[in-house]
């Protein structure tokens, strides 16, 4: 029978007639513990509802057992934060860590909601993404020795965790299988300047299409960040040129899907007069029935790993605490 009142160590204790050290211990995992009373202890707390006072856990430990991660509203919309997110709580499952999640609203400065989080000491480590190249939330986060994990990567010298997608090597395998469509200029609709992963597209595309002695161009005037309409009219406007692109490589299923209308408004016929390669991280692009061919980037495997290196930098380890996935090129023929 569940009791009334919020349930306590106490609590626990008289249920089970343990003494409240050995509850705390059992609820920590502790290793010198027969693992029968650790799964009893622990399937009682879970069945009454006890969670821990993280205020008292702070005063005792200086822990709070909290991760945040933070996120810009619009990442959640495009399910870029859903599949984070479900990843990471993977990662903390069966530990002691729950996952706070943080806005980051756009009249805001990136840096803020971190300096809110280390001088309040409100979590335990921090895990955010769009690595710049040198980025001011990593430098703060080093400089005060506070546990964190970044999506990306940044050219500070010292290590730290991360885990990141090889888009140098997306880029690179994306154009050379458009050349191999017949493909004579390729584009891409690149991210912001500032994050690291713009150049790696660059750099990958780049190199491709030297090899392939075929023609690149780098959009103007729109990026990832801008509304799709733009991505979309900017298309419709260099596909009508005679030197426009006949090939796309697409960095996001948002601007694939913009990419693709523009190229019908153009009255270009994807997969006959131009090709698109786009990455796809979730089932909802192919609910579209896109003439284009995709590279899966799955996010859901960046949120473990993000949650790993990070409760492994919170336990005290330096070493080692990157990550790196890498596209898989499954082609049609």
């Amino acid at each position: 029978m569940k009791p009334s009142g919020k349930p306590t160590l106490k609590t626990i204790a008289q249920m089970t007639g343990l003494a409240v050290t050995t509850i705390s211990r059992a609820l920590n995992n502790a290793p010198e513990l027969a693992q029968e009373t650790r799964d009893r202890v622990q399937r009682i707390a879970a069945e009454i509802g006890y969670l821990p006072d993280r205020a008292a856990l702070r005063l005792k430990t200086g822990r709070t057992n909290v991760i945040t991660l933070i996120l810009e509203p619009d990442e959640q919309i495009y399910g870029f934060g859903t599949y984070l997110v479900s990843g990471i709580t993977e990662a903390l499952r069966d530990t002691a860590y729950h996952l706070v999640i943080t806005p980051l609203f756009r009249n805001v400065e990136p840096i803020e909601p971190i300096r809110h989080i280390v001088r309040n000491r409100i979590a335990d480590g921090v895990i955010f993404s769009k690595a710049e190249y040198y980025d001011e939330r990593v430098r703060y986060l080093l400089d005060h020795d506070f546990p964190f994990a970044v999506h990306g990567r940044t050219l500070w010298p010292e290590p730290h965790p991360y885990v990141d997608f090889d888009n140098e090597a997306y880029a690179y395998g994306a154009t050379l299988r458009l050349a191999a469509k017949g493909c004579r200029k390729v584009s891409i609709v690149l991210p912001e300047s500032t994050l690291t992963y713009t150049e790696h597209l660059k750099a990958g595309m780049s190199r491709a299409a030297k090899e392939a002695g075929i023609a690149c161009e780098f959009a103007a005037d729109v990026n990832l960040e801008s509304p799709t309409d733009a991505i979309r009219n900017y298309v419709i406007k260099r596909a009508r040129r005679p030197d426009g692109p006949d090939g796309y490589v697409c960095a996001s299923e948002v601007s694939a899907l913009a990419v693709l209308n523009g190229l019908a408004e153009a009255g270009k016929r994807v997969g006959h007069d131009a090709h698109v390669v786009t990455k796809q991280s979730s089932a909802m692009f192919m609910q579209f029935q896109p003439a284009a061919e995709t590279v899966q980037e799955d996010f859901v495997e960046a949120g473990r790993n993000l949650g790993r290196v990070l409760l492994r930098r919170i336990a005290g380890e330096t070493d080692n605490l990157t990550h790196m996935l890498h596209p898989r090129f499954e082609w049609a023929d």
